[in-house]
């Protein structure tokens, strides 16, 4: 990463300031991007110099259309552009949807995605370079882990990655996006009502849920990190993935290649004592 140039959405917290610091620390110069600009301003203090932050609200056009302008103004391109802004979703019923709520979700997560790949490709594309990574999730790929809105908006992120990935790697610009499963981040904390700063405070405190979350369903044995996302932003970004377009990374445990194998085989024991003892 050394000497490129990357934004970062939702950067003031979990996996988009952990892709910032990883960023930085691996050579590039970082804009961090959120709508929380004391938490955003402490963290690109943290990294040094070689980072800023610009407050963004990416369901905002002009927001948008003002970082990109701030990063290639003070840094002369834009080499690469992380879209993690998010928010929870609302778990609602079918017949209980509130149109004004899910067009919020979607103006945050799918509308800000489209606009960071909007303005970026403005710059990338005239460079003949870059790298777009968009954040999905496994709820893009699995019904019944968010509520509709969040999932139908991860969903919509990976298929318009495709789109765009088919379009833009003609000019050398390169589009993916990263699907984690569960990650122990501030978005449960959020999701539930806390307020933001003290979701993000004690999100490491959901670790021991993380047999009764996810024991059933991730191959894998621990928990999803926002470490494990910012490394596979990390090489998106870089040049080893230089022929990787139009892809959807999985950073999930092994969720969305099927149940644990344990789990199946003691399924199937409890079926077989239930069976005996009917018998």
């Amino acid at each position: 990463m050394t000497g490129k140039v990357a934004v970062v959405t939702g950067a003031t917290s979990g996996i988009g300031a952990r892709i910032a610091r990883l960023f930085v620390g691996e050579g590039a110069q970082v804009v961090l991007a959120g709508r929380r600009e004391a938490e955003g301003m402490r963290v690109a203090a943290e990294l040094g110099d070689a980072a800023t932050f610009r407050r963004a609200d990416v369901s905002a056009e002009e927001d948008v259309r003002a970082l990109v302008e701030y990063a290639t103004e003070r840094h002369g391109r834009l080499d690469v552009m992380v879209s993690n802004a998010g928010g929870p979703g609302h778990w609602v019923d079918v017949a209980d949807v509130d149109l004004a709520a899910f067009r919020e979700v979607m103006d945050v997560h799918l509308y800000g995605v489209l606009l960071g790949m909007k303005y970026a490709a403005r710059v990338m594309v005239p460079q003949g370079s870059g790298s777009i990574i968009n954040m999905a999730s496994v709820s893009g790929t699995e019904a019944g882990w968010s509520g509709l809105d969040y999932s139908a908006a991860k969903a919509a992120i990976i298929h318009l990655t495709r789109c765009a990935a088919v379009e833009l790697g003609e000019s050398g610009v390169r589009v993916n996006s990263i699907a984690p499963s569960v990650v122990l981040t501030g978005i449960f904390g959020k999701g539930a009502g806390l307020d933001p700063a003290v979701a993000d405070r004690t999100a490491d405190q959901l670790a021991g849920a993380f047999p009764l979350m996810m024991g059933d369903y991730q191959a894998v044995r621990r928990p999803v990190s926002a470490e494990d996302v910012a490394q596979t932003a990390l090489w998106l970004a870089g040049d080893a993935a230089g022929i990787v377009t139009g892809v959807n990374l999985a950073v999930d445990g092994g969720v969305g290649a099927g149940r644990p194998v344990s789990v199946s085989r003691a399924e199937r024991v409890r079926l077989a004592t239930a069976l005996g003892s009917r018998g």
